[in-house]
């Protein structure tokens, strides 16, 4: 089992901009792949995770996460955007983290995403969130203001200490266990969390029906 410390850096899934301790290992315990890896699956095809060249310069795009004891949790791993769909080996356990000093301690066959910072800061929020879904919405992300989704600051980059906790902060002040929110400073980037990974995955998409809506009824009264 090989260990160590670094700052990370992926250039097919953007810059990881947090220090990570690192033990490879073959197999991690995911009680929840099924269910988790499903929505996944549902939010490939939809276009909400990915990997596309027009889109981001060609860097993948969206991740999902579940809670596993405490504030631990299984993420999937950096470069598998492009995926269609994933296997246990492709999800990796953040064992700790700490936001104030940038840090993870993950294990798995893979590095966890860019984004698992801001998991960490969702879970470590609110005991109540269990699962946390991250996709790249056009649609939801330009009409956040329309849903009134909570959104971040645009001056805070995506993948840093700054978005975990501003997205903390949003969360902490809806009073939730369940929400969406749009990350003004990270291109498309839409967080949905909730209790449980059924939950985020109808909640999701419920907004994004939503979102057409608005569409549809702008379009039908400015034709």
């Amino acid at each position: 089992m090989a260990m160590g410390e670094h700052l990370c850096s992926d250039p097919q899934e953007g810059v990881i901009q947090y220090d990570l301790e690192y033990a490879d290992a073959h197999h991690i315990d995911c009680p929840h792949f099924a269910e988790l890896n499903g929505w996944r699956s549902y939010f490939y095809r939809l276009g909400l995770i990915g990997q596309d060249p027009r889109r981001y310069g060609g860097m993948g795009f969206g991740n999902v996460s579940h809670r596993t004891d405490n504030n631990a949790f299984v993420i999937s791993g950096t470069q598998t955007g492009h995926l269609p769909l994933l296997c246990r080996e492709h999800y990796v356990l953040v064992e700790d983290s700490d936001i104030n000093r940038n840090y993870l301690r993950a294990r798995g066959p893979l590095h966890p995403s860019s984004e698992a910072l801001t998991h960490a800061a969702l879970y470590q929020s609110s005991p109540d969130i269990h699962c946390v879904l991250h996709v790249h919405s056009p649609l939801l992300w330009q009409r956040a203001a329309a849903l009134q989704l909570a959104t971040t600051p645009p001056r805070v980059p995506y993948g840093t200490p700054a978005m975990a906790r501003a997205v903390a902060e949003q969360v902490r002040a809806a009073g939730g266990q369940e929400g969406i929110l749009a990350m003004l400073g990270h291109e498309d980037g839409v967080l949905c969390y909730a209790a449980d990974v059924e939950r985020a995955g109808t909640l999701l998409l419920e907004t994004v029906v939503d979102a057409h809506r608005l569409d549809e009824h702008y379009y039908t009264h400015h034709a």
